[in-house]
């Protein structure tokens, strides 16, 4: 089917700096076409002092709701006058949603959609069986460390090269997240049931986090939050140390789910194959 955009449309979108590599308009515009409906979901890319700004013209509900990606996720959060125990939690929002009202409220699907990739690429694998370690210290590590303590991960590791933003994210977690340097990642590893590449490091081709994932035990699993491409640099040296990896892409789609489902009120048909769609537009197809 396709869909009919009428001055009726619910309108959604994603906000980021840069915003052009973003697959979500491909991802929510085909679950749109698929199920006929009145609606857009559309791209926003204002410039990084005018976050606010942008925000606070959404209000009153003339767009439905917005993602929000790198770098205003912690931002989305404290412009909200509302958030869900997640977000909180997380102190970051990937999802801002704005009543007729003028209220926005913030959610956080980051982790859920990690948790998500992780039991459909690597279902064997327990959080509550070993300690993880983040690489990275922004939003989307927020996201996934409230999410995986939620789940049962007994110690998150975040390490990061600025140590003192590590520490500052640690500290908001409670005692089972430590803050940690590059330097200790020989001494982590070993003991590692999952390691996440947080940062956009890889992102483009480029070389990933450095970190000799052959250390890790042969059980654990490797993810990168990284999509473009599918396979990065982080993920082909798991894999060639024998590694289950799972991709940032997988991470994407199931995030998008429940976002799909706030903004326009129906969950996505899973008879769109939106995972095929997104590998064709990566020439990884």
């Amino acid at each position: 089917m396709s869909n009919v955009i009428t001055g009726a449309a619910v309108v959604g979108g994603v906000c980021g700096q840069p915003i052009r590599h973003s697959m979500s308009p491909l991802i929510h515009n085909a679950w749109i076409a698929a199920a006929g409906l009145d609606a857009a979901y559309v791209p926003f890319a204002p410039t990084v002092d005018r976050f606010e700004t942008f925000v606070n013209g959404l209000r009153g509900g003339a767009v439905r709701g917005i993602n929000v990606t790198i770098p205003f996720k912690e931002r989305a959060l404290a412009i909200a006058d509302t958030a869900s125990d997640l977000a909180r939690m997380a102190g970051a929002a990937n999802l801002l949603l704005f009543d007729a009202d003028g209220g926005v409220h913030a959610e956080n699907t980051d982790g859920p959609g990690l948790l998500g990739a992780i039991a459909a690429q690597a279902p064997g694998y327990d959080v509550t069986a070993a300690p993880v370690v983040v690489l990275g210290a922004g939003g989307a590590a927020r996201g996934a460390i409230a999410a995986l303590l939620l789940a049962g991960a007994p110690q998150v590791s975040v390490v990061n090269r600025t140590v003192a933003r590590a520490k500052d994210l640690a500290d908001t977690f409670g005692e089972k997240v430590l803050a940690r340097g590059e330097d200790a990642l020989p001494a982590l590893l070993p003991e590692a049931g999952l390691v996440i590449n947080a940062t956009s490091l890889g992102l483009g081709g480029g070389d990933g986090p450095v970190a000799d994932l052959a250390l890790t035990p042969r059980d654990a699993v490797v993810l990168d939050m990284v999509y473009k491409p599918l396979r990065t640099e982080f993920l082909r040296r798991a894999e060639a140390a024998g590694r289950a990896t799972v991709d940032g892409l997988e991470m994407l789609l199931r995030q998008a789910i429940p976002t799909f489902e706030a903004i326009y009120g129906q969950p996505p048909s899973p008879e769109v194959d939106v995972r095929g769609l997104a590998l064709k537009l990566l020439g990884e197809a």
